[in-house]
């Protein structure tokens, strides 16, 4: 029998109380039978009574064969049971070893939801580790010739390696994406395994590559109509399979969850909505959802959120965020995460999830994944702007029209805006996307410290946001931008915000809008009905979803503008000395680490001080953030 095991390296810390997630930390050899007697019994606190190189597995899940094959299993991978119903099960470690022995490595295909898993093969001398679809379950992993050392976060890593320094590649990501997205990690020599991958490694090497890639159909299947109605349902089964679980099977551990509580964020926007709406629905009528304010004028959504809990009989727990809240929490927020973190909405969705963990919820529901689904985002309706007049013949183009523009005299706006239009179509996608990033309208030059910046390839960012582009087969250029976000936005940034906020606070956290069959609807439904070449942005963004949800949802959700779930730090930071104090004394000792030019530093400050507060804002936060977070996980980090 496998002892479940909580070392005290995934423990964290927030307003003093200690919380335990999930885990799964091993380190596997691959050769002849070298996996047969894997270390599964108990450890102590801190596992250190294992000698160094001593293969193991600790986990919640996890089975050994007597011929040595081992699987272990975090989060909730799920498999179709009946297709025509869409019945499903959760799978559990005795499943997944049937399920490897009938298909192989194909079964990875087969599992669905929430998930990684580990598989130690002594018969083939091989070790599979993956993760699901949509990258919701993250895993780190060092392979060194024979040997994996894996883990579901990096501190586990940490405890069983040998003191390691900080990548620099990771910390300028950081700055350019404001994470770090995989397949890098801010540990040198570590890497983060990226959605719907699986590393294989065997005596002759390791192979990475992805075991599912979706394929975009621009061909309708089925007339509008139905398709509308088709969305609704699939919404709704989505969000059954996350309050029921595996409850249909008395012999699964997902049984233990009968009873607990379950609620919803509500932000007041299109998936948050949805999602609270379809799960009243599912709770005959009735339900909990968690909306967080902020007194700022134009990023309050409390009202949208009360309407749409009127809308569904929703019970609406609200809190304020106050600029207090905000000094109070974040370093212990910054510091928890695995990696330096920047997005801001990380401290609303603690404060939200903390607000329902205090309620009794145990499980909330997050409406993530609508806009990348089915093309909610503003940039999706600039680029086609783009794209249309890349199609126009190129002697209008580069014979007449842009030579004109380039000889008209400079000082006017509509002339500096039309040669910032060109520069635009004439650069390609994706690279024409981070046209306004910071480190492509800055320098690196004026940034970073000469000595960082040697170690650092600074084409490697758009590198990866190529790569990422061109994996979809045949797509169009709104599929793949769609796709390049199921990595970007959601798995390397969303979902590991959402995923922190809800582990901190103390409760689990389900995405019914990346339900993998409501993915692969959605990869079904063609460019030209996800975001019409007619019509206002507005108007244009997520059309087929709102055209399916209209008369469902309120009219005024679905009309609204998007506004997301930000903090108004920035602005707060004008006036709130304490929130100033701690992001000025955060970045000046910044200074001292040798990753920055100081005076970029100042200018930061001075530029938040005098300039644009919610723009100057968001730099400040990003290197705040930076600062907290080496202070708490690498104090004495320096370039030299």
């Amino acid at each position: 029998m496998v002892t479940v095991v909580q070392p005290k390296f995934v423990s964290r810390k927030v307003d003093g109380v200690s919380q335990f997630p999930e885990h799964l930390v091993a380190r596997l050899r691959v050769g002849n039978n070298s996996n047969e007697n894997l270390l599964l019994n108990p450890l102590d606190a801190t596992g250190s009574n294992l000698e160094e190189d001593t293969p193991f597995i600790i986990g919640q899940n996890i089975q050994q064969r007597a011929d040595g094959l081992v699987v272990a299993i975090i989060g909730m991978p799920l498999i179709v049971l009946d297709s025509a119903t869409e019945d499903v099960k959760q799978v559990n470690a005795i499943d997944l070893l049937e399920l490897y022995d009938s298909h192989g490595q194909d079964c990875l295909a087969m599992l669905q939801g929430s998930w990684a898993v580990v598989i130690a093969d002594p018969r083939q001398s091989r070790v599979l580790i993956a993760c699901d679809r949509m990258g919701k379950q993250p895993l780190f992993y060092r392979a060194d010739k024979d040997t994996i050392l894996l883990g579901s976060n990096l501190d586990s890593l940490r405890e069983f390696s040998s003191p390691v320094q900080l990548d620099t590649q990771a910390l300028y990501h950081y700055v350019y994406f404001h994470m770090v997205p995989a397949p890098n990690s801010v540990l040198n020599g570590f890497q983060k395994l990226a959605s719907a991958s699986v590393l294989e490694l065997t005596p002759e090497g390791q192979k990475l590559h992805r075991y599912w890639t979706p394929s975009f159909n621009e061909s309708p299947t089925v007339p509008l109509a139905t398709a509308h109605k088709e969305l609704r349902t699939r919404l709704k089964a989505a969000v059954q399979r996350c309050v029921l679980g595996d409850s249909r099977d008395q012999n699964d551990t997902g049984n233990a969850e009968a009873g607990t509580k379950i609620g919803a964020f509500l932000s007041g926007g299109l998936d948050s909505s949805t999602v609270a709406g379809m799960l009243s629905e599912v709770q005959g009528g009735s339900g909990d959802a968690y909306c967080i304010g902020f007194d700022a004028e134009g990023y309050d959504e409390m009202p949208f959120a009360r309407l749409a809990a009127k809308h569904f009989g929703i019970r609406l727990h609200e809190h304020y965020v106050t600029p207090g809240d905000v000094v109070k929490a974040l370093p212990e927020i910054a510091a928890a995460f695995d990696e330096p973190f920047g997005n801001s909405s990380v401290l609303p969705a603690y404060f939200c999830a903390r607000m329902a963990a205090e309620d009794g919820v145990g499980i909330l529901l997050a409406g993530d994944g609508g806009d990348e689904l089915f093309a909610g985002n503003e940039r999706y309706v600039g680029q086609r702007i783009f794209e249309n007049y890349r199609r126009a013949p190129k002697w209008l183009r580069a014979g007449l029209l842009e030579p004109i523009v380039r000889a008209l005299p400079d000082g006017f706006p509509l002339i500096a805006k039309g040669r910032s239009f060109l520069r635009q179509a004439n650069t390609s996608l994706p690279e024409r996307l981070q046209y306004y990033s910071f480190l492509e309208q800055n320098r690196p030059d004026d940034v970073f410290n000469a000595a960082f910046l040697q170690s650092v390839d600074q084409a490697q960012p758009l590198k990866l946001l190529k790569d990422i582009y061109q994996v979809p087969e045949e797509a169009s250029v709104l599929n793949r931008m769609l796709f390049m976000d199921w990595q970007v936005t959601l798995a390397d940034n969303d979902l590991r915000k959402v995923n922190q906020a809800c582990g901190l606070a103390g409760v689990r956290v389900r995405y019914p809008m990346l339900d993998d069959d409501l993915v692969e609807f959605s990869t079904r439904i063609p460019s030209s009905w996800k975001l019409p070449g007619n019509g206002s942005s507005g108007k244009t963004l997520r059309h087929f979803y709102k055209q399916g949800l209209s008369g469902w949802l309120p009219d005024a959700t679905i009309n609204k503008s998007k506004q997301g779930f930000g903090l108004p730090f920035g602005v707060w930071m004008k006036t709130h000395k304490p929130l100033q104090e701690l992001a000025y004394d955060n970045i000046l000792r910044l200074k001292a680490r040798g990753i920055f030019l100081p005076q970029f530093l100042d200018h930061a400050i001075a530029s938040h001080r005098d300039g644009h507060a919610a723009y100057f804002g968001e730099l400040i936060w990003l290197l705040m953030c930076l600062e907290l977070w080496l202070a708490a996980n690498e104090p004495s980090y320096h370039v030299e």
